[in-house]
């Protein structure tokens, strides 16, 4: 008797492509394992033995092959119309059963996982009467019949761990071979399959241009349904050349590189978690994984899977893209609060363009695939247009490119201004009873326009020239889009295991007067009560880095350092440390997620009171945006000065938009109150909206 094996289940109606998608995908997995195959068709008792030939498998075959032992079954004659011969099945490492009914109820307790083949109705008879010619098809009705029959009693797709859009392109074995190893069931047997666990090869090609990056972006993805764009702003203002200040040098460095992606091409997937769910697509195939996030993350990232030309400057070299929302905090210590958007939406970008800002150069990045040099030949004439068209209007990504076609959003808030100042006098009677010590406090303003009246990538371009910033992205996933000028670092894993975090605590406006402008900033520093937010949310971070640092690396380098943006003053500090060697990657983002500057501190106890606080989930907001790289390496920005669109199924989008502060002890309500105005002016400005009354 040999261990049990794995037990992969390729059900769904006849004509679906079963039996082409059990045969390729076995070749495929042979490279690396032992396989077995069983077809249902042979064991079925004739065109009316749907339900007698489940029960034939389920007995005779899979139940002697889940115990590791080989089946006897008999076959049916279809030219005779009687049992045929007797054969044997043996078992082996991994057994792929296909056919209608082989992951129906009576089977699925012994299967490791279920794939459901689907394919439009005029597709699935066409190809079935092609395989088996006329014989088939006086019984075409009388077998689909069976095959609703079952299918009402028993509804094999909703519980799928797989489906996949059979549509006989050839893509669907690549596209499920992509999904099998996030199953938990199989990803033990099916390591060697998973790409972020083995090596693979990096092309990269470095071009002397400077390409509009919204004209580029607009030009590569303007049609992809998603599609990310890091986009670092404020590249050209970050510091002037020459410039030997500090605070200068290591803003120009946080915004040296910006990347854009989408998930096409063979190594393209993406996925949305909500709720403990992740759904993970690769072209035609959608996988259904249950667990947390981060274990899901850990399985995919963190690991080194590609080694970069040692000319190519960036940390990013391929992989994960996208954001995690705010909710995921159920994961690392907070409550479980749903959210209408997902709590994570990422892409995997097997090719994209990274532009270098300090070095005037744009890199194209893509894994070694056979589509991989058409894409090349495609992104270089793109960046060389874009080149040649730099300083004029960008084109459109997928709607107008004007933020005043259409009605100006009215947004109304989560909390009246009463409301808000109340809630800041319990989070002052939380940190008098000793339950926190400071409460970052937040609301969210609302606004619901019809789908086509909003221009979200016209809001974004209108955005980021208004306030450019290091951290800034343009996310479209799916029905989510996301227009950030985020100035905030979460947190930073280089490759080489170098840990930062830049928290923001202090803000104050700029003023059009340079003496206003100055005094402005002068109060900012000298301020006693924002240096006490600041150094408290320093001290959460280092707290954070040190579960994964090694003992005695975690340092801070910048302590309350002034940084100047388009619309704001804000303080910035800055905690380094090394990461702990064999540490988990994705646990270690755990740690510290969410950003301590956006939850107060103690974190787990203020997320509480948050919770009780706050009147709703905070979905996009106060999360992260950023990517998750081939190499190990990671960069997240904190999810702030960021307009979220989310499509409704009714022909309506809602706008929303986060804003918050910390509360401490001496916090002035009206003080405070102002300042969540102001963190809202820069997007409500440029939409030509009003912060509501």
């Amino acid at each position: 008797m040999s261990p049990a094996p794995v037990i992969i289940a390729i059900d769904g109606r006849s004509g679906a492509g079963k039996t082409t998608l059990a045969v390729e995908l076995a070749a495929q997995l042979r490279a690396h394992h032992k396989v077995s195959l069983f077809h249902l068709e042979d064991i079925y008792p004739g065109w009316n033995g749907l339900a007698a030939g489940i029960e034939r498998y389920v007995s005779t075959v899979l139940g002697p092959l889940s115990r590791g032992e080989a089946a006897t079954w008999t076959s049916w004659d279809w030219e005779r119309h009687y049992d045929g011969e007797t054969r044997v099945t043996l078992p082996a490492e991994i057994v792929i059963v296909e056919g209608v009914g082989a992951a129906a109820a009576a089977a699925r307790p012994l299967l490791s996982a279920v794939i459901w083949a689907d394919s439009p109705e005029e597709v699935r008879r066409t190809r079935a009467l092609q395989r088996d010619g006329a014989t088939y098809e006086p019984y075409w009705d009388q077998w689909a019949a069976q095959e609703a029959d079952w299918l009402a009693a028993d509804d094999v797709p909703a519980g799928a761990d797989l489906r996949v859009r059979n549509v006989a392109d050839g893509s669907a074995p690549g596209d499920v071979l992509h999904l099998l190893p996030y199953l938990p069931a199989l990803a033990p047997v099916l390591a060697p399959e998973l790409p972020g666990r083995r090596g693979l090869r990096l092309l990269a090609e470095r071009l002397e241009a400077r390409p509009d990056p919204a004209g580029l972006f607009a030009s590569l993805y303007g049609r992809s349904a998603n599609a990310v764009w890091l986009d670092s702003s404020n590249a050209d203002t970050a510091a002037r050349p020459g410039s030997t200040d500090p605070t200068a040098l290591t803003a120009a460095a946080r915004s040296r590189f910006s990347i854009l992606a989408d998930d096409g091409g063979s190594f393209g997937q993406a996925v949305a978690h909500a709720s403990g769910t992740s759904t993970i697509t690769a072209g035609s195939a959608t996988a259904t994984v249950p667990g947390p996030f981060f274990r899901w993350l850990d399985s995919v990232w963190g690991r080194s899977a590609v080694e970069a030309p040692e000319t190519y400057p960036g940390d990013f070299t391929l992989g994960w893209l996208g954001y995690l929302g705010y909710e995921l905090k159920r994961e690392t210590g907070g409550a479980d609060v749903r959210a209408s958007t997902p709590d994570a939406a990422l892409i995997c970008a097997g090719r994209a363009v990274v532009l270098d800002h300090a070095e005037g150069a744009a890199w194209l990045l893509a894994l070694d695939a056979p589509d991989a040099a058409a894409w090349l030949d495609t992104a270089r004439a793109a960046v060389l247009a874009a080149a040649g068209a730099a300083g004029t209007p960008p084109a459109s990504a997928g709607g107008s490119t004007g933020v005043g076609r259409g009605a100006i959003p009215a947004f109304s808030s989560r909390d009246s201004g009463s409301a808000y100042r109340g809630k800041i006098l319990a989070a002052q009677g939380e940190i008098a009873e000793g339950n926190t010590y400071e409460v970052c406090l937040t609301t969210t303003l609302e606004a619901r326009v019809a789908t086509g009246s909003f221009d979200a990538w016209g809001a974004y371009l209108a955005l980021r020239r208004r306030n450019p910033a290091p951290f800034a992205s343009y996310l479209r996933l799916g029905g989510v889009t996301v227009a950030s000028t985020s100035p905030e670092r979460f947190l930073r894993i280089a490759s080489d295991g170098g840990m930062r975090a830049e928290p923001i605590k202090g803000t104050r406006r700029r003023a059009a007067d340079a003496a206003e402008d100055a005094a402005l900033r002068t109060d900012l520093a000298t301020s006693l009560k924002d240096r006490a937010e600041n150094i408290m949310i320093v001290d959460l971070l280092r707290n954070d880095l040190s579960h994964f640092a090694v003992p005695g690396s975690v340092t801070v380098s910048r302590l309350c350092a002034i940084e100047s943006y388009a619309t704001v003053h804000q303080m910035v500090s800055t905690i380094d440390a090394q990461l702990l060697p064999g540490s988990s990657r994705a646990e270690a983002v755990a740690a510290c997620f969410p950003a301590g500057s956006m939850t107060g501190a103690p974190k787990i106890s203020t997320m509480a009171i948050l919770d009780r606080l706050e009147a709703g989930p905070r979905g996009v907001y106060s999360g992260a945006v950023g990517y998750f790289s081939l190499n190990g390496a990671t960069d997240l920005a904190v999810a702030i000065r960021t307009l979220v669109v989310s499509a409704g199924g009714d022909g309506t989008a809602e706008l929303s938009l986060g804003v918050g502060g910390a509360i401490t002890s001496d916090s002035v309500p009206d003080d405070e109150y102002e300042e969540i105005r102001t963190k809202a002016f820069g997007v409500l400005y440029t939409l030509g909206a009003e912060f509501p009354g």
